[in-house]
C-alpha cells in the first residue's frame, strides 16, 4: 500500500506541474488559432468559453482529473480528435523505434565487450570509442549531423520516415552506456577461480567466454538494461522530431506549439 500511495503521489505531482507549466508558455490555442486565421475579440471569447479555458485553472485542472479518472483524455483542442485516439496512433512507431535502437545498442555494446575479452587490441580501443560517443555526443547533435553528410551531402537516405539513422544513433549511444561497464565486468570475473580451472583444463577462450563468462556478466546487463530503458524515450523523442516520425515525441513538440492542453497533459 505504501508504494502505491507513493506512486499515486508521484503520478498526481506531475500531472499537477505539467498543467501549470504548459500555462506558463504565453499564449493558448485561441491565440495559436489568431495568428492563423484572425478572430475578433469576441470570437476568441466564445472560443474560449466553449473549450473551458475561460475557467480558473483549479476548475480546470479538477475537470480534467474528473474525466482522466474515468478513462476520458478529452479532445484534442488542436486537431479536434480524441486524445486517447492521437497517443493510441503514435505509440507504436515510439516503440517501435525504440525496440529497434535497443537491439541495435544490446547487440554492438555486448559484442564489443566480449571482442575486447577475446582480442583486446584492438576491440578494446572500440570500447573506449563506443564509451566515449555516448558521453560526448548528444543524439541530437549525432541526428543533425547524420542529416547533414547522409541526406543533404550524400543523398543517400530521405530525411522524412527514416528509421535508419535514429535507430543507428540512439542504437550506438545505447551500445557506449553498455560496452564499458560490461567489459570492466568480464576483465574482473577473468580473475575467478573458475575461470582459472577452465584455462588450466585447456578450454577453448571463446568457450570460456560464452559458457561461463557472458552468464555471470548478464546481471550487469539487465541492470544496465533498466536504466537505459528509462532514459531511452527521451533520445527516440528527438530522433522523432529531426527525422519526421509520427511518434509520440513529435505529438508531443506538435501538442506544445499549438498549445494544445488535454494533449499535452495526456
Amino acid at each position: 500500500m505504501r508504494i502505491l500511495a507513493r506512486a499515486l503521489g508521484l503520478i498526481l505531482g506531475i500531472a499537477v506541474l505539467v498543467f501549470l507549466l504548459v500555462r506558463v508558455i504565453p499564449g493558448d490555442v485561441v491565440d495559436v488559432m489568431n495568428r492563423e486565421g484572425g478572430l475578433t475579440e469576441a470570437q476568441a471569447a466564445e472560443i474560449r468559453a466553449e473549450l473551458g479555458l475561460a475557467a480558473s485553472l483549479p476548475a480546470q485542472f479538477l475537470a480534467w482529473t474528473g474525466q482522466a479518472l474515468q478513462g476520458d483524455l478529452g479532445l484534442s483542442l488542436r486537431f479536434r480528435r480524441p486524445v486517447a485516439d492521437l497517443i493510441l496512433h503514435a505509440l507504436p512507431v515510439t516503440l517501435w523505434l525504440t525496440a529497434m535502437s535497443f537491439a541495435v545498442g544490446l547487440v554492438l555494446g555486448v559484442g564489443a565487450a566480449l571482442a575486447a575479452i577475446l582480442r583486446p587490441v584492438p576491440s578494446a580501443g572500440l570500447v573506449h570509442g563506443l564509451n566515449l560517443w555516448s558521453i560526448a555526443v548528444p543524439t541530437f547533435c549525432a541526428g543533425l549531423g547524420a542529416i547533414l553528410v547522409f541526406v543533404l551531402w550524400l543523398g543517400w537516405l530521405p530525411l522524412l520516415g527514416n528509421y535508419w539513422l535514429p535507430t543507428l544513433i540512439v542504437g550506438v549511444d545505447i551500445a557506449g552506456q553498455l560496452a564499458k561497464p560490461l567489459h570492466e565486468d568480464l576483465k574482473e570475473s577473468l580473475s575467478a577461480n573458475f575461470i582459472r580451472t577452465a584455462r588450466a583444463k585447456g578450454v577453448h577462450p571463446v568457450w570460456i567466454v560464452w559458457r561461463h563468462l557472458l552468464p555471470n556478466a548478464l546481471t550487469v546487463v539487465l541492470a544496465l538494461s533498466g536504466v537505459i530503458l528509462a532514459g531511452l524515450i527521451g533520445g527516440t523523442l528527438t530522433m522523432e522530431v529531426l527525422f519526421g516520425l509520427s511518434g509520440i515525441g513529435k505529438l508531443a513538440l506538435d501538442s506544445v506549439l499549438g498549445r494544445d492542453y488535454p494533449l499535452i497533459q495526456a
